[in-house]
C-alpha cells in the first residue's frame, strides 16, 4: 500500500512539473485562439452592456422554451395514453433517466450539507 502511495505522489509531483513548465504556454495558446471572444478594453460600461445583452437575449428565448416545454409534455402524455405500446427498452432508459436525476438530487443535498452524509454542520 505505501509503494502505491509513493507512485501516485510521484506521478502527482510529475503532473504539477508538467503544468508548471506548459500551463502558462496552453493559457496563452487558448487565449490567442479565443480573442475575437475578448473585449478590449474591459471596462465596468462594456462589462454592463454585455450582462444586459445576456439578459435580454435570455428573456427573449423564454416564448421558444415554453412551446418546446410544451411539446414534450404533449409527447410525455402521449406516451402514457399509449404505454401498452411502450418496449423494455424504452421503460429502462426512463428508469436510469429516473435514476440519473436521484443521483444528481443526492449530489446536491451532500454538497449543500458541505460534503457529509449525515447531517448539516451546525
Amino acid at each position: 500500500m505505501a509503494s502505491k502511495l509513493i507512485q501516485v505522489q510521484s506521478k502527482a509531483c510529475e503532473a504539477s512539473k508538467f503544468m508548471a513548465k506548459h500551463g502558462t504556454s496552453y493559457y496563452r495558446q487558448l487565449l490567442e485562439k479565443n480573442k475575437h471572444f475578448i473585449q478590449e478594453p474591459a471596462t465596468v460600461e462594456k462589462c454592463q452592456e454585455l450582462s444586459k445583452q445576456l439578459l435580454y437575449t435570455r428573456l427573449a428565448s423564454i416564448p421558444k422554451r415554453y412551446e418546446t416545454f410544451w411539446k414534450e409534455l404533449d409527447y410525455a402524455k402521449n406516451l402514457w395514453k399509449n404505454r401498452t405500446d411502450l418496449k423494455v427498452e424504452d421503460a429502462g432508459i426512463a428508469a436510469l433517466f429516473g435514476l440519473e436525476c436521484f443521483a444528481w438530487y443526492c449530489a446536491g443535498e451532500i454538497t449543500g450539507r458541505g460534503f457529509t452524509f449525515t447531517g448539516y454542520y451546525p
